[in-house]
């Protein structure tokens, strides 16, 4: 069995919780990949570093690796992602972050977390990406997402005009601060906190929702995601903020922008016991009665 570790950056006070990661790993003689950066922050002990083979980029994973574990909170899941690319190599996210929508499992379940990736009991999500196209090249070798697509204005820049349609058809200009695509997965994160649906992650959907728009009677629209959603922007600044999940780049207003359901998906692991709705349950205390 391969299993190839990353973080985008522990504390010191992190490195315990690593250190039994690996010493579990080692237990049942687990080929392990661990990203470079954390080989160069911590000191492993010998027995350790000698099983250990560090990996700096995408290309040093391939698709014998059985699982890719992130340690980190879902930014880093995030980041994940954009090294896994279409490899299909499943992921299993470990919550050293905060809220953790993503990377549900906490790091006190490190030891039984391993038990289930050895022991092959735990389940497989899958998950739709979005796809950006574009005129110009952006975003390198991952022009994808996990949570969502945005565009939105500058600084103090005023509102932008969005002209949307779906497979070339019209649909609405927004007035806005921004727009977001989001896909299933994502609907919890930005798409929420700007009043959008949650959905299902097996819904098959994109939602559309605009950031601070000017028109109260605009709302949320939830559309297939076999739609291909392409967009026309004015605004009196020169530039707009492209983002995709928590990259951005700054394009000019003119730029030619669409997105659509990538052709590849990623594959999310979790324990039998943290299905969707548990999930919603405890990091958003639904069905908690707090006057009690």
């Amino acid at each position: 069995m391969k299993v190839a570790i990353y973080s985008r950056g522990l504390d010191f006070e992190q490195e315990n919780p690593l250190l039994l990661l690996l010493e579990d790993l080692t237990r049942y003689d687990i080929t392990i990949l661990l990203f470079h950066q954390l080989m160069e922050q911590f000191t492993l002990p010998q027995h350790l570093y000698e099983k250990v083979i560090p990996f700096h980029h995408s290309e040093d994973l391939d698709a014998e690796i059985d699982c890719m574990i992130s340690l980190g909170g879902d930014g880093t899941l995030l980041d994940t992602v954009t090294l896994v690319r279409d490899k299909n190599i499943p992921i299993l996210g470990i919550n050293f972050g905060r809220l953790g929508f993503l990377a549900s499992i906490s790091k006190e379940d490190l030891s039984s977390a391993v038990d289930s990736l050895v022991n092959h009991t735990y389940l497989v999500d899958k998950r739709t990406l979005i796809h950006l196209d574009s005129d110009e090249k952006l975003f390198g070798e991952t022009p994808f997402a996990l949570n969502e697509f945005a565009i939105h204005k500058r600084d103090v820049s005023p509102m932008v005009k969005i002209h949307t349609y779906l497979n070339g058809e019209f649909l609405n200009t927004y007035w806005a601060d921004g727009l977001i695509v989001s896909t299933p997965t994502g609907s919890t994160g930005y798409n929420m906190s700007c009043n959008g649906p949650i959905l299902f992650p097996d819904s098959s959907s994109f939602v559309i929702t605009p950031v601070a728009p000017h028109n109260l009677n605009v709302r949320s629209i939830v559309v297939p995601d076999t739609n291909v959603i392409s967009f026309e922007v004015e605004s009196r600044a020169d530039q707009v903020i492209c983002a995709l999940d928590a990259r951005r780049e700054i394009v000019n207003k003119t730029i030619q922008l669409a997105v659509r359901r990538e052709k590849f998906g990623v594959n999310l692991v979790r324990l039998n016991e943290n299905s969707f709705l548990s999930t919603l349950r405890t990091k958003l205390t639904w069905g908690l009665d707090k006057r009690n």
